[in-house]
């Protein structure tokens, strides 16, 4: 009878890891063994197979067509086994595990888990608050929110809101300001993490090229949120992070024009996740608390 896994399902994993992440060592520190040993995995499944899965470049391993095409079965395969796992020791749903940005966890959903909760009584929320893209497969996490296009490998993403963005400021600055031109005149903070276009904006308002704007820069966007709140200058913000702060009257929106983009905050999960009651808790939680955080915010004139 023929073997139908003629390589060890050890190294199908390490392909896997490697293919999505492009390096040796991630897939080494999953696994639990050394590199060198992933890098036999590969290449004694590369003698079995009689085929070149990987180029090997100087920026790490990318796969190769036939490998690029297999991957999202694999990811979802390997995706599934783990929750078949969960299920057979019984998955703990009253614990969801979220990978979140910084400015989405400090602006917007630390101030809200408590709604959740109360809802769900049942379920604890653990986040993950980091800049770095974790990997969603990993068995110690459920889901993330994202902000980008929504178009990653090896992840279902659902769009949650954020589209929309303007710039923001605190109102003593927003005093200074009675048209777009009138920026050239305050500091323009520069979020140097942002994906919201400034050019974007000004074509919108017809704020021409020859107009600079400068001011302080910063590596972190919930720092750059605190310095627009603190005076130091003018922000470009997604509505949904700045609705907050507007509503208590921290921000203002001076020009009152919003910018739809096409990037915006996504729910991700691995492809191929079985849909937890837990997880679908808190999509259905999201597409009923985001619209009402943006709806709710009282604009705070400077009249």
């Amino acid at each position: 009878m023929t073997n139908p896994f003629p390589i060890p399902l050890n190294a199908l994993r390490a392909i896997e890891i490697v293919a999505r992440r492009g390096a040796l060592a991630p897939a080494a520190d999953e696994l639990g063994v050394t590199i060198g040993a992933v890098s036999q995995h590969l290449r004694r499944a590369e003698e079995r197979l009689g085929m070149e899965l990987f180029e090997r470049t100087p920026n790490g391993l990318r796969p190769l067509p036939a490998l690029k095409a297999a991957l999202p079965q694999l990811t979802s395969g390997f995706t599934a086994l783990q929750d078949g796992l969960a299920s057979l020791k019984g998955s703990d749903e009253a614990i969801l595990n979220l990978t979140v940005g910084s400015v989405f966890a400090s602006r917007w959903l630390i101030w809200r888990i408590n709604k959740f909760t109360s809802l769900h009584r049942d379920i604890e929320i653990r986040l993950s608050v980091t800049a770095t893209m974790l990997d969603l497969g990993r068995p110690d996490i459920d889901c993330g929110i994202r902000y980008g296009h929504g178009k990653w490998p090896g992840v279902t993403a659902e769009l949650i809101g954020g589209t929309r963005y303007q710039p923001v400021c605190a109102p003593d600055v927003a005093n200074r300001l009675k048209h777009p031109a009138d920026l050239k005149d305050v500091p323009v903070i520069q979020d140097a993490t942002t994906m919201l276009s400034w050019e974007a904006w000004r074509k919108e308002v017809g704020l021409g090229p020859d107009i600079d704007l400068t001011g302080p820069i910063y590596s972190d966007a919930s720092l750059a949120f605190d310095a627009a709140i603190s005076e130091q200058g003018v922000l470009m913000a997604a509505d949904m992070m700045s609705a907050d702060a507007v509503s208590d009257g921290r921000l203002v929106r001076p020009f009152e024009h919003a910018v739809e983009g096409p990037l915006g905050y996504w729910l991700a999960v691995a492809k191929g996740r079985r849909e937890s009651t837990k997880l679908r808790a808190f999509r259905a939680w999201l597409k009923q608390e985001v619209p009402a955080s943006v709806r709710g915010y009282v604009y705070q004139s400077r009249a």
